[in-house]
């Protein structure tokens, strides 16, 4: 029924390791790339601005920590279920991060959310420069030039797996997700066709390609026409002025965004385009005088 449009059924895992049956997923290989990926242009950003790569490497560790840590818990906190659901016969259909605690450690089987992801590297970057001594603006200035980068390669995984679908539509490029574990439990299951959807995923992941070519592009040449925040200001605006309009056309990720007016996702960029706006503003007061 639906022969026209793009099949996605590629399979999540890469391979299996032999002995230990550890099975190697694309989802895990993007968030490694995306890692490896924003340490390289900042170790440029680092080298041409001549901050140490020592400098660059604590860094590291804090993004890294700050970046799971924070998509974990926002997962866990703002996606939920924080208690066990049950059937009307008393039959458990989900378990609740709240009871049962260790879940939230089962980084592995998924569910990591962009929003907790960008408040842990705020958090982490706070502490590294409390700790360092590091301008918080110029740091935050830099490191929103590989934000992007990392976004578009978690997107690509996102895709891959077949999860954070868009809603059902009959554009030409609209893709049958046969690896959507809903799909096929509402449709494949009961002897329907999977439906066609917007690839939301791809939309987000070629949007963050253009946004990182665009901050790099700032980054390297015109840093010195802006003054402190500006950047990090931008990004703000951009990435979730970008968020807040393609969650029209992507599907709830939890049952009780139905009943809002506007979903989770939603919600969660206001504030970042608040700031955004803010530090754009407060940029201009500092704006260098020679340019």
């Amino acid at each position: 029924m639906f022969q026209n449009f793009i099949n996605w059924n590629p399979s999540p895992e890469i391979f299996t390791i032999p002995g230990i049956n550890w099975p190697v997923r694309w989802y895990g290989l993007m968030w490694a790339l995306a890692f490896i990926g924003s340490h390289f242009v900042m170790h440029r950003i680092y080298k041409t601005e001549g901050r140490s790569n020592a400098a660059l490497d604590k860094l590291t560790l804090y993004i890294i920590l700050g970046t799971i840590i924070g998509a974990r818990l926002g997962h866990c906190l703002f996606y939920g279920p924080w208690f066990d659901k049950a059937d009307l016969n008393g039959n458990l259909i989900e378990e609740g991060y709240l009871s049962h605690p260790l879940n939230i450690l089962k980084v592995y089987e998924g569910g990591l959310a962009s929003h907790g992801g960008a408040f842990g590297i705020i958090a982490g970057m706070a502490l590294y420069c409390f700790k360092t001594k590091e301008s918080w603006l110029w740091l935050f200035d830099r490191l929103v030039v590989t934000v992007p980068l990392a976004g578009m390669l978690i997107r690509i995984g996102n895709l891959i797996n077949g999860e954070i679908v868009g809603n059902i539509t009959s554009v030409p490029w609209a893709f049958v997700f046969q690896n959507n574990f809903d799909d096929v439990l509402m449709f494949k299951n009961q002897g329907m066709p999977i439906p066609p959807r917007h690839p939301a995923q791809l939309y987000e992941a070629i949007y963050c390609l253009f946004l990182f070519i665009l901050m790099y592009q700032l980054w390297k040449h015109k840093r010195a026409n802006f003054g402190p925040g500006f950047m990090f200001g931008l990004f703000c605006l951009l990435l979730f002025v970008q968020r807040f309009i393609t969650e029209f056309l992507k599907v709830n990720q939890s049952s009780f965004e139905d009943n809002l007016a506007f979903n989770m996702g939603q919600l969660l960029s206001v504030p970042f385009i608040i700031a955004g706006l803010f530090f754009m503003w407060r940029s201009f007061k500092f704006k260098p005088s020679n340019v």
